[in-house]
């Protein structure tokens, strides 16, 4: 199986850095000159909990694509995605499979419209990582979790294989999911959440929880958030919220979502695609959208500032 990941980044790196490391498939990363000359020198090097790794792989720049891949790994940023379609479309054939791991869901329909319905499968990562300022991928806890399937939900030939080869790469809990539409929504419930929160208040799960009215406020942008996926035709079980909830109430849990990383690192956020969406789709269900207008315009304020130089 070829493998094309495009980029080598925290996600990419990590997961198609496993497959490199336990050869279960043929991996080439798409990435800058520059990466790629640091990859040269230095091989992908990944920090984690499920063991250190220190993988030399190929990597290639956009114009040397050689042909089509049989996968096509997508970890880019959602703000990314007009470029990333742009640099992966040499690789993509008649029978290539494009697996997305972006936040968010609109991206779904935006490859099908770019490349055939048939061609994009979905995909969810379940992981705490970066990537550091010298190259290194840092996994932060041990969730290693990424689950694909066909969006119709099938268990196809290409998704069956596909889990096969993650199977034999350390460090990875693969999943092909008959529901993966819905595992998108529920993604999406907890990760708007947590983002949201941690965004709005500059503060990790457990800051929140011990402020005063800290875990209520989380639990009704979860009921919020929740609501929306429900009316879309993603309800999620009660068991999955009732979790949800009590990871919001733990006073002493230390995570923060990556938006709170990009904002303290004076980045640009997904702010758009995560909350805004969740936001015009309450609008259009007619779910009460203020708390995520209120988060929205301060990602969007800081969007602003950032953009004016004036952090």
């Amino acid at each position: 199986m070829k493998v094309l990941c495009l980029g080598a980044g925290a996600i990419g790196g990590y997961y198609c850095g496993r497959l490199a490391q336990a050869d279960a498939a043929d991996v080439t990363f798409l990435v800058r000159p520059s990466r790629k000359a640091k990859l040269a020198a230095d091989g992908l090097r990944i920090e984690s909990p499920a063991g250190n790794a220190t993988v030399h792989v190929k990597a290639v720049t956009r114009d040397e694509i050689a042909g089509p891949a049989d996968v096509v790994m997508l970890t880019c940023k959602a703000y990314d995605l007009d470029d990333a379609i742009q640099s992966i479309r040499p690789a993509v054939g008649p029978e290539t499979a494009i697996l997305p791991l972006l936040n968010g869901i609109s991206h779904i329909g935006r490859l099908q419209q770019e490349f055939g319905r048939e061609a994009v499968l979905g995909g969810v990562a379940r992981i705490a990582i970066t990537l550091t300022p010298d190259g290194l991928i840092q996994h932060l806890n041990d969730w290693t979790f990424i689950t694909f399937g066909e969006v119709d939900g099938r268990i196809s030939d290409r998704v069956s294989a596909l889990k096969a080869a993650f199977d034999k790469a350390p460090g990875v809990k693969a999943t092909a999911a008959a529901d993966i539409m819905a595992q998108l929504w529920d993604k999406i419930v907890f990760l708007a959440t947590m983002a949201g929160m941690t965004s709005l208040m500059r503060a990790n799960a457990g800051e929140i929880a011990r402020s005063e009215g800290g875990t209520a406020l989380a639990h009704t942008l979860l009921g919020i958030n929740a609501e929306i996926a429900a009316r879309s035709g993603y309800p999620l079980p009660d068991a999955t919220l009732t979790r949800y909830r009590g990871f919001y109430a733990d006073t002493a849990n230390p995570v923060a979502a990556s938006m709170l990383r990009d904002i303290e690192g004076r980045q640009k956020t997904e702010g758009d695609h995560i909350i805004g969406f969740l936001m015009t789709e309450a609008r259009r269900l007619g779910v009460d959208d203020g708390l995520l207008a209120i988060i929205h315009t301060h990602l969007r304020a800081y969007e602003e500032r950032r953009a004016a130089g004036r952090l």
